[in-house]
C-alpha cells in the first residue's frame, strides 16, 4: 500500500474567526494502477471526506454515478478522464459487469482511478460487487466510506436518525430491487414490530405498497412519514404525511427523485429541528 503523506489543508485567511490550521494530516495517496471506491455523500460537497477530496484531486480517471452532485465532479482535475457510469431506474444504463470490467481495464493502463458513488459505496451502491471484481482481477483497491443519505439526508431534514424516547433502532432498506420492485423477501411483520424508524431508499414509486404493507403488519395509519427529495442539495424538499395518506399525498405533490421515505415517530421532531429551511429562509431575507 502506498505510504501516507502529510497534507496541510490551508487556504484560509487567518483571523480570530477563521484561524489557520495548526498542523498537517497524513493521508494516503491514490497510486497508479489503484482503484478507490469512493463515497461522494448525499449531495452537499461539504460532506465529502478528506480522502474523497484527495481521490478527486489525484485521479487520472473518475468513473461516476448519476447521483453524484455536479459540484463534487468539479473538484476533479481538469485533465482527468471523466466517465459516466450512472444507473437510474427505468432508463438505459450500463451493465454492472461492464462497469467492473472498465475499472479493471483503467487500472491495468496504470491510471489512478476514482470510482465515485453517491452516498456510501457499500450501502445499496454495489461497491461490494465492484470490490470483488477488482480483488479477483488482482487490482489493488481501497474503499473510502461516504455519508449515506439515510443518515445525512435525515439530519438535513431535521430528523435525527435515533433519538431517546423515539427510537433506539433504525433500519435502512432498499425500496427498489434490480428487477424494479420492492424486495420480495422482506419480513414486514418483523420490521413493523422490531424497528421504530425505517428508511426506504429508492422506493418512491412503490410508496402505496410500502405503506399498505406497513399498516397490514400493524403500524398505525397515523404514524408520520417524511419524503425527503434531493437530500442535502440546495433544492432539498420534505413532504410530511402519514402512512394512511402517503400514497395520495405523494401522487398530489409529485416530489422529485431521488427521494427517501422515512417512517417513524422520530419524524415529528422535524417540527422543531428543520434547520436547513431556516438557513435558506434567512439567506432569502438578507
Amino acid at each position: 500500500m502506498p505510504p501516507a503523506r502529510a497534507v496541510q489543508y490551508a487556504g484560509m485567511n487567518s483571523s480570530p474567526h477563521n484561524p489557520q490550521p495548526q498542523g498537517a494530516v497524513a493521508l494516503a495517496d491514490l497510486a497508479p494502477g489503484w482503484v478507490w471506491l469512493v463515497g461522494a455523500g448525499p449531495g452537499d460537497p461539504g460532506l465529502l471526506t478528506l480522502l474523497a477530496a484527495r481521490a478527486l484531486a489525484q485521479a487520472d480517471a473518475v468513473v461516476y454515478d448519476a447521483l453524484v452532485d455536479p459540484r463534487i465532479l468539479s473538484l476533479a482535475r481538469t485533465d482527468a478522464r471523466m466517465i459516466f457510469a450512472g444507473k437510474r431506474g427505468g432508463r438505459p444504463s450500463p451493465a454492472q459487469a461492464d462497469i467492473s470490467a472498465q475499472l479493471v481495464a483503467l487500472a491495468r493502463e496504470g491510471l489512478r482511478v476514482a470510482r465515485l458513488k453517491g452516498g456510501d459505496p457499500c450501502l445499496f451502491g454495489r461497491g461490494g460487487e465492484e470490490a470483488l471484481a477488482l480483488a479477483r482481477a488482482g487490482i489493488p483497491f481501497r474503499i473510502v466510506p461516504g455519508v449515506t443519505a439515510g443518515i445525512g439526508g435525515l439530519a438535513y431534514a431535521g430528523i435525527p436518525a435515533t433519538h431517546r424516547g423515539a427510537n433506539a433502532a433504525i433500519t435502512l432498506i432498499t425500496g427498489h430491487t434490480a428487477a424494479g420492485d420492492v424486495p420480495g423477501n422482506l419480513d414486514w411483520t418483523a420490521l413493523a414490530k422490531g424497528s421504530p424508524a425505517i428508511v426506504f431508499y429508492m422506493g418512491l414509486s412503490h410508496i402505496g405498497r410500502i405503506a399498505d404493507e406497513m399498516m397490514a403488519a400493524g403500524r398505525n395509519s397515523e404514524e408520520p412519514v417524511a419524503i425527503i427529495s434531493r437530500a442535502t442539495a440546495p433544492d432539498q424538499s420534505v413532504l410530511v404525511t402519514t402512512l394512511g395518506r402517503a400514497a395520495r399525498d405523494v401522487a398530489a405533490a409529485r416530489p422529485p427523485t431521488p427521494a427517501l421515505i422515512v417512517v417513524g415517530e422520530v419524524v415529528r421532531l422535524r417540527d422543531e429541528l428543520a434547520w436547513f429551511e431556516q438557513i435558506a429562509a434567512a439567506a432569502d431575507a438578507s
